[in-house]
């Protein structure tokens, strides 16, 4: 799987000095990655958005954006055509 762009998603930085330059929400501490780490551990958003004292929106446009950045077309590497009858 591909690494997602980070850099594409409004609502998320990186600082260097910041966390060492982790992603993180915009003009937080709050690294993009607890969200996921915390719905792997089977949290709901609602209960990530209250222990983190952040807003559901913003929870909510980075699932959205790593969803729509997954299910991205995926550009086919060119393959050489080969011909089936024998020489």
């Amino acid at each position: 799987m591909a690494t997602l762009d980070w850099s594409q998603c409004p609502v998320v930085e990186s600082v260097p000095g910041r966390l060492n330059g982790a992603w993180v929400f915009r003009d937080t501490r709050l690294p993009v990655s607890a969200v996921f780490e915390n719905l792997e551990a089977g949290a709901t958003v609602d209960q990530i958005v209250e222990w983190f004292d952040t807003e559901k929106d913003r929870v909510i446009e980075v699932l959205e954006f790593a969803a729509r950045s997954v299910a991205a077309p995926v550009v086919p590497e060119k393959t050489t055509a080969h011909d089936a009858n024998p020489v």
